[in-house]
């Protein structure tokens, strides 16, 4: 999992959530949770989620971090047009790489983007304050050792975005939800090849809905997860407040073994299987948690 294994098999991964307007509550992030269900859907183990400032130090800092932890790091946000849009800089800093425009991107640029209606006469050959922006935004971190189709990746060719790939495994995204969505989901393909799992069906969850305390069924869910976790079986405990059913999971691999567990586990938990969290509630209390 050390810087470089980029190009290995993919167990693990990161998310870093990179903005001023998320910490200060202006925007909500959905895009980390997106990520999550992402890597549970393929069998990546995602093992940390990151908001931090638009602040060079910290993005560098935490990029050196993560790309040197995990297999698989997304980034999401800082690669717009205006000052605070500092991602690509301090990720390029990160690794000692220049930035440079990548021209198959900016002909993309210019090719997919719409004219704004604010920008009646702007012109793509003629040098503007508007148009060193638009620039800026395909000044890719690009390490000459490498193939630049290895480096800036076209998943969407609706798109001009790019993904830019920078040692191996930092995948930097934009932060706009649409964008950022179709972006990750356009990397599948290219992610598949080096799953543990290579047709990508991923962890499995089974919901078991229960109308017991957590507290009633603890010493119960102690016993269970540790009986279950040789075989890579995870035992979940969620109370639902305001509802009179908590939710016990098992998360894992081995469908076949999740499946020899559920008529003990509701047993033990005097509760039934479901498919959708709630789909049993009532309008009714609020069960001890």
């Amino acid at each position: 999992m050390a810087a470089g294994q980029g190009k290995g098999l993919i167990h693990t991964a990161a998310c870093l959530i990179i903005g001023d307007e998320v910490l200060g509550g202006k925007t909500v992030d959905t895009n980390s949770a997106y990520v999550a269900k992402f890597c549970f859907s393929l069998g990546i183990n995602l093992k940390r989620i990151e908001v931090i400032a638009d602040d060079e130090d910290e993005i560098v800092e935490a990029a050196r971090r993560m790309s040197n932890n995990y297999d698989f790091v997304v980034t999401s946000g800082g690669i717009g047009p205006t000052h605070d849009d500092i991602t690509y800089q301090s990720i390029a800093k990160a690794f000692n790489l220049p930035l440079k425009l990548h021209e198959d991107a900016f002909a993309r640029m210019k090719r997919l983007s719409k004219p704004h209606p604010s920008q009646p006469n702007f012109d793509w050959e003629t040098p503007s304050a508007a148009l060193t922006a638009k620039r800026r935004m395909v000044e890719l971190p690009l390490d000459d050792s490498k193939p630049y189709e290895e480096q800036v990746l076209f998943v969407d060719e609706k798109l001009w975005v790019p993904v830019s790939v920078v040692n191996d495994n930092i995948h930097i995204l934009p932060g706009v939800p649409s964008l950022f969505q179709s972006m990750l989901d356009g990397l599948k393909p290219r992610l598949l090849p080096r799953l543990t799992d290579p047709e990508g069906k991923g962890a499995q969850r089974i919901l078991i809905s229960t109308p017991m305390a957590e507290s009633a069924i603890a010493e119960y869910l102690t016993e269970l997860a540790a009986k279950v976790e040789p075989k890579g079986i995870k035992v979940g405990s969620y109370p639902r407040w305001g509802k009179e059913r908590n939710t016990v999971t098992l998360v894992g691999r081995d469908l076949e073994y999740m499946e020899s567990l559920v008529t003990e586990v509701e047993k033990a938990v005097q509760g039934k299987r479901v498919s959708v969290e709630g789909e049993d509630d009532s309008e009714n209390a609020d069960p001890e948690a």
